[in-house]
């Protein structure tokens, strides 16, 4: 249809003037609206080249509801406002209204085309309208456009969405000439759904093909590489992207920052990091992030100061990071300082904030904060209990942690893993045994979880604590899995705590198996050996670590003073306050001593971080951290030091006396448990 019937007619005059107004495009959307308003009384609102293009500035707009009235007032619509349409509406995310347009299409009459059918698959990809797609894809065969790239690579991405790789690589495979688009949406089909090493061994596969991988490729693959944990490959497409110059591109050295970090690679992360000519807050998030999790939190807050040098406001993702380095370094007046940079309603609207704080507040032994965080979250969902039961379990508050779950199960929220964790650990904390059998039988019969052996390794903990050593021992043996260092390690803690010299042998060589380059795990064996006057045995396991190269990790402890964060090793001099440090250690001592206490040297024997024998027991870093915090804070402050290693038995029970005769709460928390020390007494109850 056309209403250009006189070249010099008046109509025809002005509809070029409309169209060369629609040409040169619009600067509001409000001009748009009257543009359209001179088409219908000009009478040329059935003019489907004007109206296409109305219907395309329109959609680039965003006002898809104006876009849809306009289109249902044509009467006879052309496959390419159809398309225009499909198009528009999939890129504002409209799947829903490009099922209703699609459908409405072929009831119509109008046959689809190979630019009609990408954007339909799109949708049924994202809606996950798996038989419509495979409707669609037996009517693009009876069309002859099974050889289309586009549409092809449309329907791979159809298939991997909807979870059906062989499929997805089918069509894939039938593609006679793949592209980019096409490689990235196999490639990432596989990624989804935790495929790894078939997403990296396909994008190897495109290279020898001659692909040229865009910066979306790289970034899926490089994530693939970080998920599977697979450093040499990832540490290849590292190469790969520098020789061919692609570093510049922000997105995907983030995605390199962020592989590395995943591996544990943090050298590596940093210099991708630092040869970065631009950098966002993703970026650095992903850094601070990353020394968090990789157990370096001294250097995640480094950065993260660093970062406020520039000016740089925090995102969520940072805090995150910062929090969990706070949590780590039992630096609580650094995590409330950082928390206060970002809007309190950011924080109670947020789970993953809100729940971050809470591990910080809970991990400091601040309880109280992270109780009442937990209630004014806006939303608590399953990690926010989560978070809450843990932090409860952690700090000994075992029977408000069961009312928690109380609460969780009437908001109809499910337990998942970690929720069972939590209470397990409760038990572990207060030895709850009848308590920890009930909660972890009733994982499978009454949630249907499956437990997994961080499940077993809690129970093992606590029947061997508990003195039940060969029901834990049976449990290991009747495990569905292979037990690992947690679930060994568990045992080996009831082994030590109750003197069992024959199973604690058992269990160390078990963990040697398994963790061949752990020094303490040599350290113990051979101290047991020497406990038992098997000097060559003992000899022996000292002769194979220097063979080895194995060196025993030092002690380190942390402590926070006026917001900045002191460490301190074994035996350790270097600190300016060293004189005073010692000269308190030794007043202390005069004071445990009259109250009845005396260095427990069998610990040192029969302990896995066992410091060096050339150190006095007065030497050990939490206990010039404990001094240094006694001479530098108020009276009335709490203390509180986390540790890198166990602490040992005779630290405990000195930390204990020092809670005393100097009246103050001292927070411990090592690798393996939470101690609350207040008047000579410690939260664990010695059940540790």
């Amino acid at each position: 249809m056309t209403f250009f019937s006189k070249p010099s007619s008046p109509t025809f005059s002005m509809a070029m003037k409309i169209k060369d107004r629609l040409l040169h495009g619009f600067s509001s959307f409000k001009q748009l609206k009257h543009v359209h308003g001179r088409l219908l009384r000009l009478g040329l609102d059935q003019d489907n080249y004007l109206l296409n293009m109305i219907l395309r500035y329109s959609l680039e707009s965003g006002s898809s509801h104006y876009t849809r009235l306009v289109f249902d007032q044509i009467k006879e619509p052309n496959i390419f406002l159809w398309n225009t349409m499909l198009r528009g509406m999939a890129s504002n995310d409209c799947f829903n209204d490009v099922i209703e347009l699609y459908c409405s299409m072929m009831n119509s009459g109008v046959l689809p085309d190979n630019f009609t059918f990408p954007f339909v698959l799109k949708a049924c990809a994202r809606l996950l309208k798996f038989q419509l797609g495979l409707k669609i894809h037996s009517l693009v065969v009876k069309l002859g456009l099974d050889c289309d790239v586009f549409v092809n690579t449309s329907l791979v991405s159809l298939y991997a969405k909807c979870g059906y790789l062989l499929g997805a690589r089918k069509v894939f495979d039938d593609i006679p000439d793949k592209n980019v688009v096409s490689w990235t949406a196999i490639i990432c089909g596989y990624t989804e759904f935790g495929h790894y090493k078939e997403a990296i061994d396909l994008f190897r596969g495109s290279l020898e093909m001659g692909m040229k991988p865009d910066g979306f490729t790289l970034v899926r693959v490089s994530f693939a590489c970080a998920q599977s944990g697979d450093l040499m490959s990832g540490q290849w497409i590292d190469r790969f992207i520098t020789e061919r110059g692609l570093q510049r591109n922000i997105f995907v050295a983030t995605s390199l920052v962020d592989m590395y970090t995943k591996c544990g690679s943090m050298e590596e992360a940093r210099c991708v990091f630092d040869g970065m000519h631009e950098k966002d807050i993703v970026c650095w998030s992903t850094m601070i992030n990353g020394y968090a999790s990789n157990g370096l939190p001294k250097e995640a807050l480094d950065l993260f100061f660093q970062m406020q040098r520039e000016n740089l406001k925090p995102d969520c993702y940072a805090m995150v990071g910062v929090l969990s380095a706070c949590a780590r370094l039992g630096a609580l007046d650094l995590g409330n300082w950082a928390s206060d940079l970002m809007n309190a309603n950011e924080f109670f609207s947020n789970p993953v904030l809100g729940t971050a704080l809470i591990d910080m507040y809970a991990k400091c032994g601040s309880m109280a904060q992270a109780w009442e965080t937990f209630r004014m979250m806006k939303a608590k969902d399953r990690v926010v209990f989560n978070a809450v039961i843990s932090g409860l379990a952690m700090n000994g508050h075992v029977k408000t942690a069961f009312g928690v779950f109380g609460q969780m199960e009437k908001c109809g929220t499910p337990p998942d893993g970690n929720t069972f964790m939590g209470l397990l650990c409760a038990c572990t904390h207060a030895g709850l045994v009848s308590d920890g059998r009930q909660y972890f039988n009733s994982m499978s019969c009454v949630y249907s979880l499956t437990p997994t052996i961080e499940h077993y390794g809690c129970m093992v903990d606590l029947l061997a604590r508990a003195g039940l050593l060969t029901e834990a021992h049976n449990l290991i043996n009747s495990m569905p899995m292979k037990a690992n260092v947690i679930v060994w390690g568990a045992l080996l803690g009831g082994c030590r705590l109750h003197r069992d010299s024959q199973l604690a042998e058992h269990a160390l060589k078990k963990l040697i198996n398994i963790e061949p380059w752990n020094s303490s795990n040599y350290v113990l064996l051979s101290n047991i050996y020497s406990a038992s006057h098997r000097w060559d045995e003992a000899e022996k396991i000292r002769a194979t670590m220097n063979e080895k190269g194995i060196r025993k990790v030092r002690a380190c402890s942390w402590v926070e003073v006026d917001g900045v964060v002191h460490e301190f090793l074994v035996g350790d001099r270097s600190h300016p306050l060293s004189q005073k440090i010692y000269e308190k250690l030794d007043d202390l001592s005069k004071d445990m001593r009259k109250a009845g206490y005396s260095p427990t040297t069998e610990f040192v024997l029969f302990d896995v971080e066992e410091e060096e024998k050339e150190h006095l027991l007065g030497c050990h870093s939490e206990k010039l951290a404990i001094a240094f915090a006694l001479i530098s804070t108020d009276a009335k402050e709490v203390i509180r030091v986390v540790k890198n290693l166990r602490v040992c038995g005779d630290c405990h029970e000195a930390i204990k006396l020092i809670s005393k005769v100097t009246g103050r709460m001292i927070i411990v928390r090592d690798n393996n448990r939470f101690h609350c020390f207040i008047e000579g007494s410690c939260s664990c109850k010695d059940y540790w």
